[in-house]
């Protein structure tokens, strides 16, 4: 299978939280915006590249008993590299993302990318199957951060497009997160299916 097809499927095809429905913690506690859904979904596709880069990289070394805690620790390393530069270069959204950066380490998509994938295969597929499913996580919580500022403060990306009175607090609030992505998964699985 080509690096593009690789990188391509995790968009598309295999999108981890409207195909798989993989990573819905993040998805449904971090996108009460755009910024942060985006936030988010950066700080995920960092982690996932370089850990399935790693994770093939040293593969080989690490014996099976102990494979799935030298994962982790790989991810963790990852993971707080993230949470350093978010919180010396952008602290409004490390503040806003609050404890969820952390919690990539556990996140499934991120351990399920390095054991399903990184560990069998050579650096490059790793890295492009790293970044696809990253992008592709990205993708999803954007567009669901998008959706719930939009129809619940009238702004997009922080700008006003119509009056935040004519918006719906629902959306602003939990239960809008479940709302909108059950909605969105309507929508692309009729996408994906037409």
């Amino acid at each position: 299978m080509s690096n593009v097809k690789i990188f391509s499927n995790g968009i598309l095809k295999e999108n981890p939280v409207f195909v798989l429905l993989l990573g819905m913690c993040p998805a449904l506690g971090t996108t009460s915006s755009a910024v942060n859904g985006m936030g988010m979904g950066l700080a995920t596709t960092f982690v996932l590249l370089c850990s399935n880069m790693a994770v093939s990289s040293i593969k080989n070394l690490i014996p099976d008993q102990v494979r799935i805690p030298a994962y982790i620790v790989v991810i963790a390393t990852f993971v707080t590299v993230v949470q350093m530069c978010m919180e010396a270069f952008i602290p409004s959204l490390y503040a806003s993302l609050g404890l969820f950066i952390p919690l990539i380490v556990v996140n499934c998509i991120v351990l399920g990318r390095a054991e399903a994938f990184a560990a069998k295969n050579k650096l490059i597929p790793s890295a492009s199957d790293g970044l696809g499913i990253g992008l592709g996580f990205t993708f999803a919580l954007t567009l669901l951060g998008a959706t719930r500022e939009l129809f619940g403060t009238g702004k997009l990306f922080g700008l006003h497009l119509f009056p935040e009175k004519f918006g719906s607090l629902i959306f602003v609030l939990a239960p809008g997160a479940f709302i909108a992505l059950g909605y969105l998964i309507a929508i692309v699985d009729k996408l994906r299916k037409a």
